[in-house]
């Protein structure tokens, strides 16, 4: 049973999305609630909430969420407001914007790192010229 005190609760992220291992995804994707990538998806993820790189998964794009959890492979500007955690088996490429970053030993990350401070939100001509700029 899930209590509406707990932090973690469904409701403080929406709903729960999973792109399954051997889907393949182009396009972009807006969402307010918890995202899961095992499949593939070229195209960029817009969410308020969490999203997930399963180790299957594999992302090409533009990244903007409240925290994510990486295990798989992203080619991506990531810009992430609260914690971006690389799990061992990441393989991130690109530039990141983080407020706070966890690497375990084993993850590789090419590309640089702006973390600290607060993550101002981006306007949509922002955003628009970020996915230009990736694409």
């Amino acid at each position: 049973m899930i209590s509406k005190n707990n932090k973690n609760s469904e409701a403080d992220f929406g709903a729960h999305n999973q792109i399954a291992k051997g889907t393949r995804i182009q396009g972009d994707i807006k969402t307010e609630g918890v995202l899961r990538v095992d499949g593939t998806l070229i195209g960029s993820i817009e969410s308020t909430g969490k999203v997930v790189v399963g180790p299957t998964g594999k992302i090409e794009g533009s990244i903007t969420c409240a925290s994510a959890n990486v295990s798989g492979e992203v080619k991506a500007k990531f810009i992430v407001k609260e914690l971006m955690h690389l799990q061992a088996s990441a393989k991130l490429h690109g530039d990141i914007t983080v407020g706070k970053l966890a690497i375990e030993p084993g993850a590789t990350f090419s590309g640089t790192c702006s973390m600290g401070g607060v993550v101002k939100e981006l306007t949509r001509e922002e955003r628009q010229e970020l996915s230009e700029k990736t694409a």
